[in-house]
């Protein structure tokens, strides 16, 4: 009977590992949240930014989106190098069934807060750009947790509730966009990698 009972637990924890995963470092996520934080500062003494408004056609903003696209850009290197070299040290391929599925459910609801994000330049609505990209990145890991760690669920809901608060504390979207997109990365991926990373 226990032979019988240890069986189902190895098919269980088989099944488990092949519908998720596994790969993401934690040490990649710290890293994307100190990129957030040096991109949110640089943006901070851009003067125009300090007299408290800017334009799509200004220098300010061009400045402000090169900063953000860096700062993504960076994110996504470093994911993928982290999560490349962790993923041969357990023995994992990269791109499979499940990665597919994880990237898909992540970028459903990302492109559609960016396209959101772009249409709210457009019109002028630059108050709710930080809450919007934060609500929907947030919906981006909650949707893709179910294919990876389940910390993943909660930096999203986590990050969810600061999109909410900063269209409560309009004027302050810098700061919360430091906050979630900042501190939460170094906090939750902190927290990965003492639990996943550190001893393998």
């Amino acid at each position: 009977m226990e032979n019988y009972l240890k069986d189902i637990q190895d098919i269980k924890k088989m099944m488990d590992k092949s519908s998720q995963f596994i790969s993401l470092s934690g040490l990649s996520g710290v890293l994307a949240g100190v990129y957030a934080l040096a991109g949110a500062i640089f943006i901070k003494y851009i003067d125009a930014l300090q007299e408290g408004y800017v334009i799509v056609d200004s220098y300010s903003f061009k400045i402000i989106l090169g900063v953000a696209l860096a700062v993504l850009l960076l994110s996504v290197a470093t994911g993928l190098l982290f999560s490349i070299r962790k993923a041969r040290r357990v023995g994992e391929t990269v791109w499979n069934n499940t990665s597919k599925r994880l990237i898909t459910n992540f970028m459903i609801p990302l492109v559609t807060g960016g396209v959101f994000a772009l249409l709210l330049i457009k019109n002028q609505y630059y108050g709710l750009i930080a809450p919007i990209t934060l609500i929907f990145y947030g919906m981006a890991c909650v949707n893709a947790s179910k294919y990876t760690l389940r910390d993943v669920r909660y930096l999203g809901v986590t990050i969810i509730i600061i999109g909410l608060a900063a269209t409560y504390f309009m004027g302050y979207g810098l700061e919360f966009w430091a906050l979630g997109f900042g501190v939460c990365h170094i906090l939750y991926g902190s927290v990965m990698y003492f639990k996943y990373d550190r001893n393998k």
